[in-house]
């Protein structure tokens, strides 16, 4: 009798665990991740990074002139003026084209995955 009980109490649960399950599955949890840009000899490297969206982009001036970061569409964001051994991060949440200012043939691009 309380085996056939226990079996009804199980069988009446079973949807709501398979719901549970399924909601579970739906939760996809991402610890942001910090990626490096290099600004050297003229060119950012890489010149295009993917990314998930709130992952963090440092970029590292190790060039022997100053450059920045700049929006390429219109100019949302700047960077400052980054010396040689200077770095700037911000954190991606969608993707875009930047270039520096200083120097425009200079471009790059970040990718939201």
């Amino acid at each position: 009798m309380e085996h056939t009980k226990a079996i009804k109490n199980t069988l009446h649960l079973t949807p709501f665990v398979f719901v549970l399950l399924y909601l579970s599955s739906l939760l996809v949890v991402t610890i942001p991740v910090t990626h490096t840009v290099e600004i050297r000899q003229m060119q950012f490297t890489p010149a295009e990074l993917t990314v998930n969206k709130g992952d963090k982009v440092v970029f590292v001036n190790k060039d022997i002139v100053t450059h920045d970061v700049t929006e390429a569409s219109g100019k949302l964001w700047q960077s400052p003026a980054l010396t040689s051994g200077k770095s700037w991060s911000m954190v991606i949440t969608r993707s875009q084209a930047y270039y520096c200012s200083y120097h425009p043939v200079m471009k790059g691009k970040i990718l939201i995955r």
